[in-house]
């Protein structure tokens, strides 16, 4: 059975970092496009950034470009999510999801599945 589990959430003051992490098991990720979404209090869940399975093509959303960056280790099957200068609209549940290659044209939530339990970041003074 596919799972994915998140990790790296917690509480940080804004312009600080976080590294979250998307460790897969019961399959091996280098088929799978990732992708890692976040939900805020109240809003729908969106899109932050999506890496390929080789992890030659990834996108962002606008609101993180330039502070985030996504990656993957193919080898320890997991696919990280490195947040800095962290602000408070970057507070929420996030999530990571895959999909099949074949089918990774758009970085949004329906088009993925096997979606993991969350890791919530909060970021406050």
């Amino acid at each position: 059975q596919l799972q994915l589990v998140e990790s790296g959430g917690g509480l940080v003051q804004p312009g600080g970092s976080l590294r979250l992490s998307c460790a897969a098991s019961g399959f091996t990720l280098d088929s799978y496009a990732i992708g890692w979404f976040r939900q805020a209090p109240g809003k729908e869940r969106e899109g932050v950034s999506c890496i390929s399975s080789s992890g030659g093509r990834t996108n962002y959303v606008d609101s993180v470009k330039g502070r985030f960056t996504i990656s993957r280790d193919n080898a320890k099957n997991t696919v990280y999510l490195q947040m800095n200068s962290l602000n408070a609209e970057d507070t929420g549940v996030y999530y990571c999801a895959a999909a099949p290659e074949k089918l990774f044209r758009l970085c949004v939530p329906y088009l993925f599945g096997s979606w993991g339990q969350g890791t919530e970041v909060t970021v406050s003074s």
